[in-house]
């Protein structure tokens, strides 16, 4: 193969999830603020395992919501630290707080997962809202998100919040999240359809409605997964229901990881339920590899190219880039990660690479204290 024909194909390969991406933003946008009905509210579920150092500030920004008829239950799970203290502190300051511990987690169930099916079946509203323990909402949140629900088909809903980032790693790997949604899941055909495979969603925040919820069995359908922003959706439209997708950058924030190597592992976790499942791993590998870093290493070799080479080769790299540089600016993220665009796709092929060898060798993912077993997952193959 000639750099000329190298060029072409790394063209295409950048071209087309650029499109795609600008294409969803026609989709994929922030939630109009309106009036909700006044019968309508929503059950805000937190799972928390050890969280002293974020429950206090994320159960602040949810009390500090507008507008909305809403409750708040923290499943305190088995934590260790301060977190049953805190939560205590604030079912007494408000009533709308309700404070539970978890039972004994059952074999084959992952953590979050059950937390979240234990959670939905503590909920007394027709929405629930599941979110993490790091997540901050902003103060219309709820009513916004209630809107939204009023007046959408959707019995499931998710959005990105803004991603907070101190590390390099985070500020390398996470803004990462906006390009393979928005690149590589076409949005458009996710609303016309019910496929399981046309959906996704954030595990750090999800609205859902509690009868749909029931009837597909909700968390209970993926209780062994690590990965409910992915499996969540499909649970619903396997059984009929619509999903849909906002952008919640300006519902909520979320710091995620706090070091280096909290990053690396949080994502790799759960990677070969994602992009890192063996059957979909190596097309991933060449989508990305060969559209989002081809493009610049062609660039480094200009001297040797031809020109027509060199033309294919700084547009395949334009187009690489241009969502990057877009995202700065529509969801609020560093520009240094945008111009760092190569080599965070490169980091993040690591981790599925390294998350899929790790699986095959038999080694577990720990999370939050726990310890989980490829046979005690659901194999991504099947969950594809």
């Amino acid at each position: 193969m000639n750099l000329d024909t190298l060029s072409l194909i790394a063209l295409v390969l950048a071209a087309v999830p650029c499109a795609l991406f600008f294409i969803n933003l026609l989709v994929y946008r922030r939630v109009l603020k309106g009036p909700s009905r006044s019968d309508t509210a929503v059950s805000v579920l937190i799972p928390a395992r050890n969280e002293e150092q974020n429950l206090a500030a994320t159960l602040e920004a949810v009390l500090a919501n507008r507008e909305a008829r809403f409750e708040v239950i923290v499943l305190d799970d088995s934590s260790t630290d301060g977190t049953a203290e805190i939560l205590k502190t604030f079912a007494r300051r408000d009533q709308r707080v309700r404070g539970e511990s978890a039972p004994s987690l059952p074999k084959g169930w992952c953590g979050k997962q059950h937390a979240c099916h234990v959670l939905a079946g503590l909920a007394r509203h027709p929405l629930l809202l599941f979110i993490d323990a790091d997540v901050r909402l902003a103060p219309d949140a709820l009513s916004r998100m209630v809107h939204f629900m009023e007046r959408n088909p959707a019995a499931l809903a998710s959005g990105v919040p803004r991603q907070k980032l101190g590390t390099f790693s985070e500020r390398l790997l996470l803004p990462l999240i906006h390009s393979v949604l928005l690149g590589f899941l076409p949005m458009h055909a996710m609303r016309w359809t019910r496929r399981a495979s046309l959906s996704a969603g954030c595990g750090q925040l999800f609205i859902a409605r509690r009868d749909a919820y029931k009837r597909c069995g909700g968390h209970a359908e993926l209780r062994a997964s690590l990965h409910d922003g992915i499996r969540l959706p499909r649970v619903f439209r396997k059984a009929g229901f619509a999903t849909d997708l906002f952008d919640a950058t300006d519902l909520a924030s979320c710091r995620m990881y706090r070091t280096n190597g909290e990053t690396w592992r949080g994502l790799g976790k759960n990677a070969t339920e994602g992009l890192g499942a063996p059957g979909r791993i190596v097309p991933m590998t060449a989508l990305l590899a060969g559209g989002q870093v081809l493009p610049f290493i062609l660039c480094g070799c200009a001297p040797i190219l031809s020109s027509k080479a060199l033309v294919l080769a700084l547009s395949a790299a334009a187009f690489a880039i241009l969502p990057r540089l877009f995202a700065v600016l529509r969801f609020r993220q560093p520009l240094g990660s945008a111009l760092l665009h190569p080599l965070g796709v490169l980091a993040l092929l690591a981790i599925q690479w390294s998350a899929l060898v790790r699986q095959l060798l038999g080694r577990p993912s720990q999370w939050k204290g726990r310890s989980y077993g490829p046979s005690e997952r659901i194999q991504p193959a099947e969950a594809l």
